[in-house]
């Protein structure tokens, strides 16, 4: 029989000559490859997200619509929803405002230390947040390190409003700045400098050249840290002191009401958290196709 005729391959090894005939077989192939990932992910996905997600409705509606609607009308649960939108409203431009601060000191200006503020603002990504609550504690705590002064004065840091605000600044002012000083550097400095050269002032030249051509990646960090705040549960935890109408923030609640199995109250709120992060979802999308990854 005589051997099959051979091809030379890209690198100079040698395939029989049918190979290239058969071009059908890499597309099958690569279709059998592509949906094998693909049915992965999905089952990864609906094991993870979807089925939690589900269960999570399911059981705030077991006993019905109304049942489900009258969780809401508990004191204690508005409180709760109350303590924390104010408490993201509050945070939010806050951390906004360092993010900003924070982006443009980075990426327009070379000084001493700039190094040791980038390590700083990626920190609350690497420790656990139950611990940034005890650092809070052992700050402002009664036996802290102004604890006593606190007394004297008649302020209240922990198990309190501004507590729970400080510790969720501290978990949550990381996500402005890292989404901007990356695209800062990306756009220069260039457009500014023509600015000031023709005689714009700095607030001029931030609203009109700056503020817009950041807009986008402004509002995408913006929308991770209020969902991140929103969230939160372990840094909160520690520091509100878990005052039922007070210092419950909404995960704080949840866990509350689970522990005493009121089950249909427990997953009736968190099924409100969860809108509330499907709608952050929505608007992120949206953010990103009108013009953010397009940049």
């Amino acid at each position: 029989m005589a051997a099959a005729a051979l091809r030379p391959d890209a690198a100079g090894a040698a395939l029989p000559a049918d190979t290239a005939a058969r071009p059908g077989h890499n597309t099958w192939m690569s279709a059998v490859v592509r949906w094998l990932f693909i049915g992965v992910s999905l089952a990864f996905l609906a094991a993870l997200l979807i089925a939690p997600v589900a269960t999570v409705f399911a059981m705030a509606l077991a006993r019905g619509l109304e049942v489900y609607l009258t969780s809401f009308a508990d004191p204690d649960t508005l409180a709760a929803i109350r303590l924390t939108l104010v408490n993201a409203a509050v945070v939010v431009p806050l951390n906004t405002v360092f993010g900003l601060a924070a982006a443009w000191a980075i990426a327009k200006f070379e000084f001493r230390g700039k190094s040791v503020l980038i390590t700083l603002i990626d920190l609350p990504l690497a420790i656990s947040p139950v611990i940034a609550g005890m650092v809070f504690v052992l700050l402002f705590g009664l036996h802290g390190w102004f604890g006593a002064w606190l007394l004297e004065h008649d302020i209240s840091v922990i198990f309190a409003l501004p507590g729970i605000m400080l510790a969720t600044m501290f978990v949550t002012f990381p996500y402005v700045a890292r989404e901007l000083i990356p695209l800062m550097q990306q756009l220069g400095n260039d457009e500014e400098e023509a600015a000031i050269t023709l005689g714009a002032g700095g607030w001029m030249t931030f609203f009109r050249v700056t503020l817009p051509r950041i807009r986008w990646g402004l509002l995408y960090g913006l929308i991770l840290c209020n969902a991140r705040a929103m969230g939160e549960f372990g840094a909160v935890s520690v520091v509100s002191g878990h005052i039922r109408g007070l210092t419950n923030t909404m995960p704080l609640h949840i866990e509350i009401l689970y522990n005493e199995y009121n089950f249909v109250g427990a997953f009736a709120v968190a099924s409100l958290l969860t809108l509330l992060a499907g709608l952050t979802l929505v608007v992120k999308t949206l953010v990103e196709r009108t013009g953010y990854r397009g940049r």
